[in-house]
């Protein structure tokens, strides 16, 4: 990968040749000795060459690295821990790192899946000799050298002896490889953890999933701790010697020396599954991209909650999805594969106010929550903070809000809906969802006198509709009415939004994925129903006014792997479809610019996509498609407000883009990582992450105006995630993790530090 413009040519004296790659706290490069030895060097970001927590971090990863330096890992070559951009140089290891490996040709087996056990088994074996704790091992950090496997990245790693760091009382880590403790007691974690970590990539090694892998990262850190590791498609013999790595009990797991010879003793190809090979979903089609993974950051002590509301459960949540062709299952809790098409986009967000505004809205209005210049402070209003408990207590989720009139509705993590008011977060209504709720899958919009909401069925109730769209009276919380839904969109259009508000009716995909369905939003009465095309599925996107139905092959869609849509516009009075309209994919809608609907064009590495890499922008009356390419490859989560197309990366970079040209306006870089957004308000953007971080941006060139403080335990490094921030005038509401919610002035925002 060549260098990019802005990138150092040189680092301590090291000439620079190429950019290997870009993480949570750096950049890493290639460069060389003066002698002509190759190395890689870590290069600190610059939004974190000021913060004294990852300047501490960074000496500890630095003197950790300097102390495991062997056989198995990456010697330290030099490091400037103090210098005004932090750096470390390391020995260069070539070759594939293992989530790249199994990215590229599926899971290993037999004598080479034996070696990479033993090797890493060696590699922990000398790590804990020394002293250290590595804390973060996954497949990204382990290197297929041609001498072996090597473990780098010493990132969150710590000496025995030394104080775990807790200025802000974080735990970072990747949940599918983090063991119990690291949820739930990080200052106790210990050598046995590292082997805790080591089992899950050794199941990973061998099938392509984790042992606890779910829809959301909030579900596989539940699964970690309270859910028994799904093995069936790990070779028996390997399996023995896992499973007690996997205890949830440190003390029962072996040490990484009692590991080693077990590992020792292993016939050499390993044997068949317990399951003869016939395990749900094993092999290289069930292979993800690691490098989607979310990032873990848990703050220890939880804020206070709002007398008003509920506390929080400090437990994440669990489910399973098996591919095929349903992308939404009944729970599962022992067998699970993750979804790779879910690290392009998971939120059921409405088109509205030109981009994904909000979630859901009136298609005749332009969508709601958008703030209007020099709206005043509704009287009464005083900052709020709260959470709202859904059905499933042990599940907890993130809402997604819109403005109405002068109601707030709220919908997601186990609430079908619920009514707050925006003055003091008091909650008027609540509707709860029994089962478990899916990541994305939030509140479906508003009219008048109905609120929309998704409902999922418990696990011992059979009998009831996977999942559900419900009609909820908006005055009193009385249910309505209620219809089976589908569970294909998000294959087809990236985002998770099978209903859709236009006007005062709701369109819906029915059960059997086969059909649109408008009903009056209040009475449910049937308008009319339009079957998708032959050989096609659909979903339903809004251009305005406008309703369209964006479809692809289902051969295709069942394969996960929608590489062309066809579009068509769809009567809002009879359903009749018009012609079909051809555009090149994998594409994602993400709003409307000058009458025309903008998409985002994907760029794949297999079934992976890696990001974003051009813009399509389609008229429907005249049905022309106009193509745009982008300078580079946006990896991130996009969104878009007032005409202009924005990508929030996993480190905080935000970058606006023309979408009539593709040009980049401008680019910032802020301290909110993994942020969703944006949220247009008055003379600013917002956006926000799990965590509930906001940072106010300038439309005009991305000029920082403020930022909060986190007000949640949450997660960052999130991708795909659907906007956070709903804007009512001057009020910002904040939607976070374990369906936390928050308000405040955005004249007078929390202050941060």
């Amino acid at each position: 990968m060549s260098l990019r413009g802005g990138d150092p040519v040189e680092i301590g004296g090291y000439p620079l040749e190429e950019r290997l790659g870009s993480g949570g706290m750096g950049t890493v490069f290639l460069a060389r000795t003066s002698s002509g030895r190759p190395v890689a060097i870590k290069l600190i970001h610059q939004q974190f060459a000021g913060d004294d927590e990852f300047r501490i971090r960074f000496r500890q990863e630095v003197a950790a690295a300097r102390r495991v330096s062997g056989a198995f890992t990456a010697a330290v070559v030099d490091a400037a821990p103090e210098a005004e951009q932090p750096w470390m140089a390391t020995t260069y290891i070539e070759g594939p790192t293992l989530a790249q490996r199994i990215a590229s040709k599926g899971p290993l087996n037999g004598a080479e899946l034996r070696r990479l056990a033993i090797g890493l088994a060696e590699a922990l074996r000398d790590i804990h000799r020394v002293g250290v704790v590595h804390r973060d091992l996954k497949p990204s950090n382990v290197v297929l050298s041609p001498e072996g496997p090597r473990v780098i990245d010493f990132g969150i790693s710590r000496a025995v002896d030394q104080q775990t760091l807790t200025m802000t009382g974080r735990v970072i880590g990747t949940p599918p490889f983090m063991s119990p403790e690291q949820l739930q007691a990080p200052r106790g974690v210990g050598p046995r953890s590292d082997v805790f970590s080591l089992g899950t990539l050794l199941v990973y090694s061998a099938t392509g999933r984790g042992p606890f892998d779910a829809d959301s990262p909030y579900m596989t850190a539940y699964q970690v701790v309270h859910e028994e590791p799904s093995l069936d498609a790990v070779p028996v013999a390997l399996r023995a010697v896992v499973e007690p790595c996997l205890d949830k009990e440190p003390g029962s797991r072996p040490s990484a020396d009692e590991l080693l010879v077990l590992l020792r003793d292993l016939p050499a190809d390993l044997g068949g599954t317990a399951a003869d090979g016939a395990a749900d979903g094993a092999g290289a089609g069930c292979t993800r991209d690691v490098n989607t993974e979310h990032h873990l950051a848990i703050r220890a002590t939880p804020a206070p909650a709002s007398p008003t509301t509920a506390p929080a459960d400090p437990d994440a949540g669990s489910t399973g999805t098996h591919i095929g062709r349903r992308l939404r299952r009944r729970w599962r809790p022992v067998l699970a594969a993750a979804v790779a098409v879910a690290a392009i986009g998971g939120g059921v967000a409405a088109l509205t106010a030109g981009g994904l505004g909000g979630n859901g809205g009136d298609g005749d209005n332009g969508g709601n929550g958008v703030a209007v210049p020099g709206a005043a402070l509704p009287e009464g209003f005083k900052p709020w903070r709260g959470t709202v408990q859904g059905g499933r207590e042990d599940i907890p989720d993130e809402l997604r809000c819109v403005t109405h009139r002068d109601a707030l509705f709220c919908g997601g993590g186990g609430v079908v809906a619920t009514r707050i008011s925006a003055l003091d977060g008091s909650a008027v209504w609540t509707v709860k969802s029994p089962g478990v709720p899916v990541q994305g899958m939030h509140l479906v919009g508003a009219t008048d006198d109905t609120v929309l909401g998704y409902r999922f069925a418990a696990e011992d109730a059979p009998q009831d509709p996977p999942g559900e769209v419900v009609a909820i009276d908006a005055n009193n919380g009385r249910e309505l009415w209620s219809v089976p839904s589908g569970a294909q969109s998000q294959a087809v259009t990236g985002r998770t939004q099978d209903a859709l508000v236009v006007g005062s009716a709701v369109v819906t995909v029915d059960a059997s994925d086969s059909l649109f369905e408008a009903r009056d939003a209040h009475s449910g009465e049937v308008a009319w129903t339009a079957s998708f095309p032959e050989g096609e599925q659909c979903a339903p996107v809004p251009v305005g006014p406008q309703l369209l139905a964006m479809c692809a092959a289902r051969a295709e869609v069942d394969a996960l792997e929608v590489r062309h849509h066809t579009l068509y516009t769809v009567d809002r009075a009879s359903g009749t479809l018009g012609e079909p309209i051809e555009v090149k994919g994998p594409a994602v809608p993400m709003g409307v610019a000058d009458g025309s609907l903008v998409l985002l064009q994907g760029r794949r590495e297999g079934p992976a996509l890696v990001g974003y890499d051009g813009v399509a922008r389609v008229d429907p009356a005249s049905r022309k498609v106009r193509y745009s390419r982008l300078a580079e490859t946006y990896a991130g989560t996009p969104g878009m407000a007032d005409g202009t197309v924005y990508m929030s990366g996993q480190t905080g970079l935000v970058t606006a883009l023309d979408p009539a040209t593709g040009r980049k306006k401008w680019s910032r870089q802020t301290g909110v990582e993994g942020a969703s957004g944006p949220a247009a308000g008055a003379d600013a953007l917002y956006f926000s992450s799990a965590t509930g971080r906001v940072v106010a941006l300038s439309p005009d060139d991305g000029k920082p105006l403020w930022t909060t403080d986190p007000q949640a335990d949450g997660l960052t490094g999130e991708q795909g995630a659907s906007p956070r921030v709903t804007v009512a005038g001057r009020v910002v509401i904040v939607a976070a993790a374990k369906n936390t919610l928050f308000a405040f002035d955005a004249q007078k925002p929390p202050k941060a530090g």
